[in-house]
């Protein structure tokens, strides 16, 4: 179901890392279907090409590259892809992030570091690159997708909780240094997210699941099309005043943990 005015995005370039599954994939082709063409990068090239045929379907060119954002050159490589095709990159959605349940007094060096390179390196090293490219052509908006796990603090996941903590840390500070060039940086951070590969992994404990549905307000779990609409949101003219925020997208979860 459309929100938005069609055509909102119209011919804009989005560049979705993660963008083969769950959140990421609900972001690329909800911006698709407002128009807008889509370079998508993950590790997994069969996942992107599933997207990319979606959207191509749509009428919408889509561009997947396979790309693993820990590694700066490949991020060159991504970002230069990008612009061989599209000329252009308007909106950079940094979705592809690492996590796993683990104390912290057993959280090895191995597994610290594959989360901060995933998801804060990673955002860090897209960042810069496509930033580039955004002061060069005259501004351009980056979409972070961040969590509300830093907010409190949250036992068993020490990594993607400090990861995603500095994301939000990177997301203000390039507000305020690009602000001058037209750029602006903003997060979303989704609650409780039910998706086809958290259902299989992270709610798969039946008492878990139910134990974080019944910590939602709203009473549900949020989709990979919630997440989307923000980034839409956010990606629009509509957000055309709004840099250096988080945008909280939970249901209401942050809100009664506040109460705890």
């Amino acid at each position: 179901m459309k929100i938005f005015a069609d055509g909102i995005l119209r011919d804009k370039v989005v560049l979705v890392t993660g963008g083969g599954t769950g959140i990421g994939r609900g972001i690329a082709l909800g911006m698709a279907a407002y128009g807008a063409h889509l370079v998508l990068a993950s590790r997994n090239l069969d996942h992107l090409q599933t997207v990319a045929q979606e959207a191509a379907a749509q009428g919408i060119r889509a561009l997947p590259v396979r790309a693993d954002i820990r590694q700066p050159d490949q991020v060159e490589a991504l970002v230069q892809a990008a612009l061989d095709t599209f000329e252009r990159v308007d909106i950079l959605v940094n979705n592809a992030a690492g996590s796993f349940l683990a104390a912290a007094r057993k959280l090895t060096p191995k597994g610290w570091n594959t989360v901060i390179d995933t998801t804060l390196n990673g955002t860090f090293y897209c960042s810069r690159a496509v930033g580039v490219h955004m002061i060069e052509q005259g501004g351009g908006k980056i979409i972070n997708i961040t969590a509300t796990l830093h907010f409190k603090g949250s036992p068993g996941l020490l990594a993607p909780t400090a990861a995603k903590a500095g994301v939000e840390a990177l997301t203000k500070t390039l507000a305020l240094e690009w602000a001058k060039f037209h750029i602006l940086v903003n997060a979303i951070a989704p609650g409780p997210v039910y998706t086809p590969g958290s259902e299989s992994n992270v709610w798969s404990n039946q008492a878990f699941h139910d134990m974080v549905k019944r910590g939602v307000p709203l009473g549900r779990f949020g989709t990979a099309e919630d997440i989307a609409n923000m980034a839409i949101y956010l990606a629009s003219p509509a957000g055309d005043y709004i840099t250096g925020a988080t945008m909280v997208v939970d249901g209401g979860e942050w809100l009664k943990k506040g109460m705890e």
